[in-house]
């Protein structure tokens, strides 16, 4: 069976990842010279406590290394591997996870690493796609053929309190004529092939709410699947799966949380919507 492969920037939770039978290579935060493993050695809270402290914090990918580890063990029970990383303009994560390529000791692996030109759930959700098809027993060429065919069809779309902390990194992108908008002004941003992109700007978190489920609304009945992520307002991610929940089942909406990697660069209070978009013509 092929074995699928991501990184903790994906943000599915690990309940998910053992169900679905996904391998979470986790990044590095750091907070000055102490580091944690993404989702591993800090969660989201802890994260968010300490992200109101001095040190700014900073993150690096997994090396080469360690996704040449993962691919070795997965070497033991599959001889198909699919790797589903970050957007390449965001991290080196995809480079690292191609150059481990090299660094496999058994012979006849066949390992597909795709940049997936995006981040957080709308990775997520084409991860969640592979490994459902490779559970259910579609062959490698399927698997990766879907994948590819998926990314153009997943749209985020987030809820920003500030702009600063993508600025601070420096993953603002296209969004940098926003950074120094005035205070009142929230901006909502997706992806543009892989980069930060500004769609919107809106003045209360309120009005951000309605903006994302209008977005939602906008797919009518071409959803194929649904998540929502937040960063520490669980309280906001609820009241937009009750609406949600007049758009697309409720059971089926993905609910989850920012990864401490992310909350480096996104800050507090973001909240976004992510849709897997299905096949149907408009």
């Amino acid at each position: 069976m092929v074995k699928i492969v991501t990184d903790s920037t994906s943000d599915i939770t690990r309940d998910l990842a053992l169900s679905l039978g996904v391998t979470v290579v986790p990044l590095t935060v750091f907070f000055g010279k102490e580091s944690f493993l993404d989702r591993v050695e800090m969660s989201t809270d802890e994260f968010y406590k300490r992200l109101v402290g001095d040190v700014f914090p900073t993150t690096t990918q997994p090396s080469p290394g360690v996704f040449a580890e993962v691919y070795n063990q997965l070497a033991q029970e599959t001889n198909e591997i699919v790797v589903i990383v970050i957007s390449g303009r965001l991290s080196g994560t995809y480079q690292s996870a191609l150059h481990a390529t090299s660094m496999i000791k058994k012979k006849g692996i066949k390992v597909e690493v795709i940049d997936s030109r995006n981040v957080a759930m709308s990775l997520g959700l084409l991860v969640i796609d592979a490994a459902n098809k490779a559970k259910s027993g579609a062959s490698f060429d399927d698997v990766v053929s879907s994948v590819k065919n998926n990314i153009p069809r997943v749209h985020p779309y987030m809820y920003f309190d500030t702009l600063k902390y993508l600025a601070k990194g420096g993953r603002v992108g296209k969004a940098q004529g926003l950074v120094g908008s005035i205070l009142s002004i929230k901006p909502i941003v997706t992806l543009d092939d892989g980069e930060v992109s500004p769609v919107a700007r809106v003045r209360s978190k309120k009005a951000g709410l309605d903006h994302l489920y209008k977005f939602v609304q906008g797919y009518g009945d071409n959803i194929q699947g649904l998540a929502v992520e937040y960063a520490n307002t669980s309280e906001d991610a609820d009241l937009l799966i009750e609406r949600l929940a007049e758009l697309y089942p409720k059971e089926k909406i993905i609910r989850s949380v920012v990864s401490p990697v992310l909350g480096t660069y996104m800050g507090p209070n973001v909240v976004g919507v992510f849709v897997l978009e299905g096949d149907k013509k408009p």
